[in-house]
């Protein structure tokens, strides 16, 4: 017998809707009245999180989320705030494409800034 994966589709973790969350608060034994702004399951490997509409939710584990805003980012406000551990780093000084000793002049030299001509 195979079992069918509700929140997780074939690109990853898919929106669910209000009745849906609604059913599954009342399976569980959790208040729907007002609607939780998240849910968390799996002992917090797993976060529901209502859109600001308030007519779905979006699913986010640590490695993606099934917000819009996953698809341009990979890195969306929701995986930030529920799994900030797993968020990417800043930048360090030696990642920095920005060069170490300032503007190259026009004979190649280097300057601290910009060279009038």
């Amino acid at each position: 017998m195979s079992v069918k994966n509700m929140l997780e589709g074939r690109t990853g973790p898919v929106t669910q809707s209000v009745v849906a969350v609604k059913n599954l608060l009342a399976f569980v034994g959790r208040a729907s009245d007002p609607l939780p702004t998240d849910v968390t399951l799996d002992n917090g490997r797993l976060v529901l999180v209502l859109n600001n509409k308030k007519d779905a939710y979006y699913t986010c584990t640590a490695a993606r989320c099934s917000c819009p805003g996953n698809q341009f980012r990979h890195n969306c406000k929701h995986m930030r705030k529920y799994f900030p551990e797993t968020a990417k780093p800043a930048a360090t000084a030696s990642e920095s494409i920005r060069p170490a000793a300032g503007w190259i002049g026009p004979n190649g030299q280097r300057a601290n800034g910009p060279v009038e001509v």
